[in-house]
């Protein structure tokens, strides 16, 4: 692992639709999403075990299961960051960031409501996007290994206000 931050392109492409109503925003892929080229893709991340317990829907395994949930759902998945200076994973890291454009998937959607994994997520988004689409987002506890603290089922528990109108 290096000892200082590295530039880094954010490197694959956000999930949704035109159908899509609900916008999940983290705040940037960690180095194991990015090798797998996909959102949480650290196995201990909790985000595809509350998400599917929230929907009341089997746990996807593989990529294509997992954007066909979201999809399926009117679920938009993004991260607030395009390109930042990050040293491994750890958000608190993260320096020089450039924000992704989410205008274009609330613009070319039916986005009626964000919601931040985290709060590093959460103050990313509030400072770079929420000046642009001044839609207010709702932070909810990250699914990060990280966030060790919060059990599992608080989570879902906290998480279940996503799936108000979903389905």
């Amino acid at each position: 692992m290096e000892n200082k931050p590295v530039h880094v392109e954010h490197p694959f492409p956000p999930v949704w639709d035109r159908n899509s109503e609900t916008l999940i925003l983290g705040s940037f892929p960690s180095v194991k999403s990015r090798e797998e080229m996909f959102f949480y893709g650290h196995p201990r991340n909790r985000f595809w075990t509350v998400i599917s317990a929230v929907l009341g829907v089997e746990a996807p395994v593989n990529i294509e299961e997992k954007k066909a949930m979201l999809l399926e759902k009117h679920i938009a998945l993004w991260d607030v960051i395009a390109s930042c200076d990050i040293y491994g994973s750890a958000d608190i890291s993260i320096k020089n960031a450039v924000p992704n454009d989410i205008g274009l998937i609330v613009a070319g959607s039916r986005i009626k409501k964000i919601f931040t994994n985290g709060a590093a997520a959460d103050r990313l988004y509030n400072k770079f996007i929420f000046p642009v689409t001044g839609i207010e987002a709702v932070r909810l506890s990250s699914t990060s290994p990280a966030n060790a603290a919060k059990s599992l089922d608080s989570l879902i528990e906290e998480w279940s206000v996503i799936n108000v109108n979903n389905g």
